[in-house]
């Protein structure tokens, strides 16, 4: 008997998680690192302070927490999209278009701001760095199975790492002036390299 009153309260702290996390990238988004504070999160969520600190005592644990669950999510959002994508050559021009997208979004501006602010953060650089580790392995694997490649043949892994670190640095470029012109004229050129290495 006791299990069906435990579900609703899993269900609330799961439903609270949620939505402190996306608030959190929101404020990242808007306000940068410094305008962050668990209070201002906590008020755009829609929680108490108390219910705040209960799920994520600090601050470097809140805005981790947040960018790993919505990159979890992103990923999930783009295997879905990968669905409806072609087979064949126009597969991989697709897989690029999807992956410069995710690096000029919302959580990728979030993500950045972390990066910044942990080069002299202590703390927050601590719970971060795992965090991201794991987000790049992720990332990498998500790549290598939306191209249907086998990073297992020669020069493979290293051109989807490249396409990776190349789409990120385009990214930062994207941040303060639209670059939009010049990232589709790298990233044709590159499509046509990407496309050489994973069919040789």
């Amino acid at each position: 008997m006791p299990a069906p009153s435990r579900l609703p309260q899993q269900e609330r702290s799961r439903a609270t998680r949620a939505r402190l996390l996306e608030a959190t990238v929101e404020c990242l988004v808007e306000h940068g690192w410094s305008g962050t504070t668990t209070t201002v999160v906590a008020t755009r969520a829609g929680v108490s302070r108390g219910a705040q600190l209960h799920h994520y005592p600090t601050k470097a644990a809140l805005v981790t927490a947040a960018v790993g669950h919505l990159t979890e999510r992103r990923a999930a959002e783009l295997r879905a999209e990968a669905q409806a994508l072609p087979v064949g050559e126009q597969r991989l021009d697709r897989v690029v278009d999807l992956l410069a997208a995710a690096f000029t979004g919302p959580l990728f501006v979030a993500a950045l701001e972390l990066w910044v602010a942990a080069r002299t953060d202590a703390e927050l650089r601590a719970a971060l760095v795992p965090v991201e580790a794991r987000v790049g392995r992720e990332m990498h694997r998500l790549t290598v199975e939306l191209l249907e490649v086998d990073e297992h043949r020669p020069g493979v892994r290293e051109a989807v790492q490249t396409t990776l670190d190349l789409l990120r640095g385009l990214g930062v470029a994207n941040l303060l002036t639209d670059d939009s012109t010049r990232r589709s004229a790298l990233l044709t050129a590159w499509k046509r390299q990407l496309a050489t290495v994973l069919t040789a």
